[in-house]
């Protein structure tokens, strides 16, 4: 199965190895995640080709016949140079577009701002991974019910079977015993490492932790992996702090959602 967006082909190995199923149609890509079902972006089709006029209901009918019982629709497209295509009939049907960079680097250099009063460890106890359920939900930009808890959970646990199975590590930056950033590395087996959520908790932002951790991170994933990819918001600022630390730009990963209503 050969995917041209490094972002996407990332993102997909990760999935592989928490136990995520692909099928490949040849127009698309089937992603399905039958342990997480809430999971939009671990139960979605990836097309290889833009949204040309009158797809918009194809598509969203195809997802339909993929995934019956879910609440969301979403789509991916396997390409680097961010053409949605027919952008006006997705966004007529409620649909959102995301336009991510994919961001890369093969060296990282100090932050211009270090944060030095925290420790910075790997996550280990039951109760750092509990904190970072806890700090999971805090982060959240979308409501936090019972469905997106239940999806955080089963989020959880696969991200602590990357680390249980030697595939990955989860960092933290800790006042004391608090965690008050996190973010995680996952190895593909290619020679890549991948980060993943990385996040600081409200009332800890705007003090460097964010950079210093994945600064730390990065000297940690480069002694591993020839080459690490972020995947990060462009209207974000954490974007800056990335940059920073020796990340440039890449490519753009392109994801189309429609949320549950």
């Amino acid at each position: 199965m050969e995917i041209t967006s490094l972002g996407f082909r990332t993102d997909l190995s990760l999935l592989e190895q928490g136990g995520s199923q692909f099928r490949d149609t040849g127009e698309y890509v089937v992603v399905r995640t039958p342990q997480n079902p809430g999971f939009w972006w671990g139960n979605y089709l990836l097309y290889r080709t833009p949204f040309a006029p009158d797809d918009t209901k194809l598509r969203t009918d195809e997802f339909r016949r993929e995934f019956p019982d879910a609440k969301h629709v979403a789509f991916g497209i396997d390409s680097t140079d961010g053409d949605v295509g027919a952008t006006d009939e997705l966004t007529a049907a409620g649909f959102e577009v995301e336009h991510n960079v994919v961001m890369t680097a093969d060296r990282v250099v100090p932050p211009p701002h270090p944060n030095e009063q925290a420790t910075y460890r790997f996550l280990t106890s039951d109760d750092d991974w509990e904190q970072l359920y806890e700090q999971n939900l805090a982060c959240s930009d979308l409501t936090v019910d019972d469905d997106y808890k239940a999806f955080t959970r089963r989020k959880l646990v696969a991200q602590r079977g990357f680390v249980d199975s030697g595939r990955g590590k989860w960092f933290g930056a800790f006042e004391g015993n608090r965690l008050q950033s996190s973010l995680g590395l996952v190895f593909d087996g290619t020679g890549l490492a991948r980060f993943q959520n990385v996040q600081t908790s409200p009332e800890d932002r705007g003090r460097g932790l964010a950079g210093t951790l994945v600064h730390h991170a990065s000297t940690y994933g480069l002694a591993q992996a020839r080459q690490l990819v972020m995947v990060a918001d462009p209207d974000y600022l954490a974007i800056r702090v990335y940059r920073s630390v020796g990340f440039t730009d890449t490519e753009t990963q392109l994801q189309i959602i429609r949320p549950p209503a």
